[in-house]
């Protein structure tokens, strides 16, 4: 089975970062700097951006505390992150961590191995993925979740859910080795987030008070904005310098994102609904995520068409849930679970250079490449939901993962007001 890590034609885009650029003998300033711009951009969608978005979806008596929750969940996850979920992801090590060299950050390389940039330089790139991923739950737990409960769950999460997830597919691991792909984080961040959202809202339970939800459309699209700019930033750093595949990426996240727009709003026209401002916003992140599997690999016309499939399937999945027990406010599972999901997938038929992809190597069969890949999203939204499922219940043993009935009632923001507003009840 390892012979299929060789299948693609061009390594720079989808190696290894231990393997991606092996020419290169010192620091480039310029790959330097292009990678350093696109993590502070992904930062800004990661905590504003995302800020926003919740603060808008959430009723008017709990915006400001779901805006604050992720903050928090952020501050510390970079604190995991430091200390021990670096080395875990990308140290030398085996198949499914890494070992000790990086803990607290020593032992950084003046040159990242096989790289242009120095090991801080990309370090910092991966930490602001890993923030993505942690903020994007609490978006799913918004208006119920304990902020205490929230602030120990992100840090577990990060080592025990991510890390490994983040070192089989991009650290040199055993999923890498079995030829299964993710480009920027369809997998990685969005599926894996996706995944935990799903099972943590069914283990919290919906709200008692659901209705008034989404009470500033405009804080949602101003966040929804940063988000799009900030997963273009993601997909481009991924290039792993400023080169005409940064460039290439871009343009097909881009065009992935005006194409998933449009679909999400036609959808709900033929589904006799009305288009919203907030799903438009949803439609334009559903293609934004499914092109992060690929967007390195496809043609302009293939992320064209990943944007608008992943968006329908999106808004059929979202309509779905929105009349069963999961109560997900900002989406998380439908748009980025689901999301990533079908990127990973259709990163498959578009690959090849007929269609204006890198094409795969001949040799290798699409029997063995399917299996690759199923083998992949299958283990990581298995490892994504489990994880989760025993952080969640295993902490509230410790801590109630639900603010008592009447918290919720009275709302976050009122219940938390003054000097007890970020206690750890």
């Amino acid at each position: 089975m390892r012979a299929l890590a060789s299948f693609p034609l061009i390594a720079a885009a989808i190696a290894l970062p231990q393997t991606a650029h092996a020419q290169s003998v010192g620091v480039d300033s310029g790959d330097t700097a292009w990678m350093i711009l696109c993590a502070l951009i992904v930062l800004i969608a990661a905590l504003p951006g995302l800020a926003l978005r919740r603060a808008g979806l959430a009723n008017a008596r709990n915006g400001l505390s779901a805006a604050a929750q992720g903050l928090g969940m952020a501050a510390t996850a970079s604190l995991a992150w430091g200390i021990a979920g670096y080395s875990l992801a990308y140290a030398p090590g085996g198949g499914w961590l890494g070992g000790g060299a990086n803990l607290f950050m020593g032992g950084m390389a003046d040159l990242r191995e096989g790289l242009t940039v120095p090991e801080t330089a990309f370090a910092l790139f991966q930490m602001t993925l890993a923030l993505l991923g942690v903020t994007l739950i609490a978006g799913a737990l918004a208006e119920r979740a304990r902020f205490g409960w929230m602030l120990l769950f992100a840090p577990l999460w990060l080592l025990i859910v991510y890390a490994p997830v983040a070192r089989w597919m991009w650290g040199g691991g055993w999923l890498a080795e079995l030829g299964a792909l993710d480009f920027a984080g369809a997998l990685v961040v969005h599926l894996t987030a996706g995944c935990s959202a799903l099972v943590l809202g069914l283990i919290i339970g919906p709200r008692e008070r659901a209705e008034g939800g989404a009470h500033a459309p405009l804080l949602t699209l101003a966040g929804s904005a940063m988000l799009w700019v900030g997963l273009m930033a993601a997909n481009g750093g991924w290039a792993l310098g400023a080169a005409n595949d940064a460039a290439s990426a871009l343009l097909n996240t881009h065009f992935a994102a005006c194409a998933g727009l449009i679909g999400w709003a036609l959808t709900d026209r033929l589904l006799g609904g009305r288009t919203s401002a907030t799903g438009l916003a949803s439609g334009a992140i559903a293609g934004l995520v499914a092109i992060s599997a690929s967007a390195g690999l496809v043609g302009g016309a293939g992320a064209m068409a990943i944007g608008l499939i992943a968006a329908i399937a999106c808004r059929i999945v979202a309509g779905m849930i929105g009349r069963g027990r999961i109560d997900d406010p900002a989406r998380i599972f439908a748009v980025h679970g689901v999301g990533g999901l079908i990127g990973a997938l259709l990163l498959i038929p578009f690959t090849p250079a007929t269609l204006g992809g890198v094409g795969f190597d001949p040799s290798v069969g699409y029997g063995a490449i399917i299996a690759a890949q199923l083998i992949g999203i299958a283990a990581i939204a298995v490892w994504a939901m489990l994880g989760s499922a025993i952080l969640g219940l295993g902490l509230s043993f410790i801590l109630p993962m639900r603010v008592s009935a009447d918290e919720e009632a009275t709302g976050l923001d009122a219940a938390h007001h003054g000097q007890q507003a970020w206690d750890f009840r």
